[in-house]
């Protein structure tokens, strides 16, 4: 039995006022936070944070209620850089007396998640810190401020969460070793944020075919190929695809997904192995009759050897969701570095053979 809840299980834990853990990637913090979604906040639930948790107890809230309640950013390079959002600390102004006390930060919480309670009814400094989640959440940033808000909102409740960091009895921050036998003790769910990135990917609905009449995109490659753009509605990149042959009738279908090179794709600069491997798979598919090259356009992806797991978790679930517009479910994927470290049958798609391209 795995250590590690569903994210199907933690929503559900969620949705009902139970705290929970979420740790994220070994190439990021590896680090837990307590979590529990902001509406069912309680003064119990911050009192335990503070004291088992002993990190700092922040509020996640979206960037359109840090707007509502004009929230200043501490620090405004940390949205630049994608690092953690903290606004300016904060207070209710009503019901509270010194606003340290468990009672008095959940009855913050509880403030400024309210949409009755407008900018004058929040003061600063205070004892609660804001957090704001990036829009799109775990899909844009895979951080726990992000984690936190999609779970409260797949859970059905306001998009919002109070987290707070574990630390270990000497101080120091617990990590995967220290959090399971945590979990447990606390009687507490434990999932990770790469599991609701492929959970998300899985079940929201993040690319549409653009009709072509309303895009002036050309094909460059070969006219042997139909061409079809994608847009993400997270972050509004367009991908595309070239195929050839009546894919749905496939039994198994000859699959390159490829991130694109940029000007070395268009120039067929073959000094870059990624453009050789993009050209021989067109070429190869070409041959075949029938097949389909997935074009992933996204400024981060390079080599996929030297992406974050939560990036390759984005990147393969990515181009299984354009797949799916085919209804594409087995696949012999046309790679010299294709790996099975991540299981794409949770995005639906099995792969049935990895073709060598040279």
């Amino acid at each position: 039995m795995s250590d590690f809840s569903t994210i199907e299980e933690i929503i559900q834990d969620a949705r009902e006022g139970k705290m929970y853990i979420l740790v994220d990637s070994e190439d990021r913090e590896n680090e837990g936070d307590i979590i529990i979604p902001a509406s069912l906040c309680q003064p119990e639930h911050i009192n335990f944070m503070a004291t088992h948790g002993r990190g700092l107890i922040c509020l996640s809230i979206s960037e359109s209620r840090a707007s509502e309640l004009k929230l200043p950013l501490m620090n405004p390079d940390n949205w630049k850089k994608k690092t953690t959002a903290f606004t300016v600390s904060i207070e209710s102004c009503k019901n509270i007396t010194t606003g340290i006390s468990a009672f008095d930060r959940a009855e913050t919480v509880r403030a400024a998640i309210n949409p009755d309670f407008k900018p004058g009814d929040i003061i600063s400094p205070g004892h609660i810190f804001p957090l704001i989640a990036w829009d799109g959440g775990v899909l844009t940033r895979a951080g726990h401020t992000e984690a936190a808000v999609d779970i409260s909102r797949l859970a059905g409740l306001n998009d919002s969460a109070v987290i707070c960091e574990i630390m270990n009895d000497d101080g120091t921050m617990a990590r995967v070793p220290d959090l399971i036998p945590y979990a447990k003790k606390h009687s507490l769910k434990i999932g990770t944020i790469q599991d609701l990135i492929a959970y998300r990917i899985k079940n929201d609905i993040l690319i549409k075919k653009i009709p072509e009449k309303n895009h002036q995109i050309k094909n460059i490659y070969s006219d042997a190929f139909e061409l079809n753009i994608f847009e993400n509605t997270i972050d509004g990149l367009h991908h595309a695809t070239l195929h050839i042959g009546d894919l749905e009738n496939q039994s198994t279908v000859l699959t390159r997904v490829h991130p694109v090179q940029g000007f070395d794709d268009i120039i067929m600069n073959y000094n870059n192995p990624k453009t050789k491997d993009l050209h021989a798979s067109i070429d190869k598919i070409k041959s075949h009759g029938s097949g389909i090259v997935v074009l992933i356009n996204n400024p981060i992806l390079g080599d996929l050897g030297q992406l974050s797991q939560d990036e390759k978790v984005k990147y393969y679930g990515l181009g299984a969701q354009i797949l799916k517009n085919f209804s594409i479910t087995n696949i012999s994927v046309l790679s010299n570095s294709f790996s099975n470290e991540l299981d794409l049958s949770i995005y639906g798609l099995n792969v049935s053979k990895v073709e060598k391209l040279s």
